[in-house]
């Protein structure tokens, strides 16, 4: 299956150990990933995917805020209405619930379905979060 993994961080940073192990898992069970950096892709190409995964981290304490990149890229896109998606986000912070929230919100708003959602602890997990997509 191709997929599309979406992070987005707080700055222009290249992608973190954790959003590296998501796609190592990926591509043990066999899928064809491509990272996508929010802060410097455009998000044209995110329809001709089958799968879309996000991986984004809050950019606030409390707020929950989000890169602003993210609902950018994905607007950009021409049409992600029932595209099916995963919404992963890499623990930062203690209230990292609201940013899950947010970030979902922003998903659907595309027109995005999100079958799955998860909050990345350690890149561990994040390995084995991957082996378990499309499963």
């Amino acid at each position: 299956m191709r997929i599309a993994l979406v992070y987005a961080h707080k700055g222009k940073s290249p992608a973190s150990e954790s959003v590296k192990a998501l796609a190592k898992g990926m591509e043990s069970m066999g899928h064809r990933i491509d990272l996508l950096n929010a802060w410097t892709d455009d998000g044209i190409r995110l329809p001709g995917y089958e799968y879309i995964v996000i991986a984004a981290e809050s950019i606030s304490l409390f707020g929950g805020r989000l890169p602003e990149a993210l609902p950018k890229m994905l607007s950009n896109a021409s049409s992600l209405v029932g595209k099916k998606s995963a919404a992963f986000l890499i623990k930062t912070t203690p209230w990292t619930t609201k940013a899950m929230t947010n970030l979902m919100r922003t998903m659907e708003k595309e027109g995005m379905f999100v079958n799955w959602s998860e909050i990345i602890i350690n890149k561990e997990q994040a390995e084995a979060l991957g082996k378990r997509i499309g499963a």
